[in-house]
């Protein structure tokens, strides 16, 4: 029988008596970094069988191949040419993202209901090494968006403040104007836009893509990613910052943007990941090795624009 303070009556079972008695409903490990990761999804990606990729590219110059469009007197032989190619095509080579996890298999048999605990850590490692692919897609020096878009196709706000508005926005469409599949921004460069367009009186239309709703602009969706970082963070502190804004077209048959990975991997899990066992040491600690290989390729240089130094941090009174 529970004892109780004699000097305060009670005359029912206290909730601290009765809490040993009860089945707690838990969660599984909650990973706050997580992300949905939207960049990954609205991206097309192409599988590769040895891991290289080489983008061959026809020679531009100012000199289109002659043709003869029309009877002319004056001419009556079909001109002759050829389309000549580049000589030295870049390639592309996968690069590995990988992790290692150990799980106590004692912990495992014993701690693992309701939740498996092998299954819960691989998941959660699987996670993570996503969030770095995406931020490798955009960041990456050698094959990153941000990094490898061409001079020509970077721009600088218009106001002298460098908040992001409607007018850079479109400017980033003329360079991006075969087909444009969508802007890429960090979460604070998208209110920016938003507070520019509304204090213009054209607020973003609002759409619904693959699960999740977006501002738009002239109908292309504004896509959040936190791996355009502000002031070199995912997550500031501070009310200002300067990031970029990307525009992207995707699809090889559009000759844009295509993510790479590679096929048939053993232990593959999804795309481009492998979980391989490596063995259970003396210890009776299991191993996993976890790789997902990825790169990306700008088939284009007019796949990709980018609006630099955009100032996040201004605000307006409305009335």
């Amino acid at each position: 029988m529970a004892t109780t303070d004699p000097t305060t009556p009670r005359n029912a079972l206290s909730h601290a008596s009765a809490y040993p008695l009860a089945n707690v409903t838990k969660t599984p490990p909650q990973f706050g970094a997580l992300t949905p990761r939207w960049p990954t999804l609205f991206l097309e990606f192409k599988g590769l069988e040895t891991g290289l990729y080489r983008v061959n590219k026809v020679v531009e110059d100012d000199s289109p191949l002659e043709v003869l469009c029309s009877r002319d007197p004056a001419q009556t032989d079909i001109p002759q040419g050829f389309v000549d190619y580049e000589s030295n095509p870049r390639e592309y080579q996968l690069s590995s993202i990988s992790t290692i996890i150990n799980v106590d298999t004692s912990v495992a048999d014993i701690y693992s209901s309701p939740y498996d605990q092998t299954a819960t850590q691989i998941g959660l490692a699987i996670d993570s090494l996503k969030e770095r692919q995406e931020s490798q897609i955009i960041n990456n020096d050698d094959y990153g968006l941000l990094k490898n878009a061409a001079d020509s196709q970077r721009i600088q706000p218009r106001t002298a403040s460098g908040a992001p508005t409607p007018d850079d926005l479109d400017e980033l469409i003329t360079k991006v104007w075969k087909e444009p599949s969508f802007f890429l921004a960090h979460p604070r460069a998208v209110a920016a836009f938003g507070r520019e367009a509304t204090k213009r009186g054209v607020p973003p239309v609002i759409v619904n893509l693959k699960g999740g709703s977006f501002l738009s602009w002239r109908g292309i969706p504004i896509i959040p990613t936190d791996k355009l970082f502000v002031d070199g963070l995912k997550n500031p502190t501070s009310l200002s910052g300067k990031t970029n804004i990307l525009l992207v077209r995707t699809g090889e048959a559009k000759r844009g943007v295509v993510g790479l990975y590679q096929t048939g991997l053993p232990g593959e899990q999804s795309r481009g990941l492998s979980v391989r066992p490596r063995g259970i040491d003396d210890n009776g600690v299991a191993s996993y090795l976890l790789s997902i290989y990825c790169s990306a390729a700008i088939l284009a240089d007019d796949a990709v624009a980018v609006l630099e130094d955009v100032e996040v941090g201004e605000y307006y009174d409305y009335e």
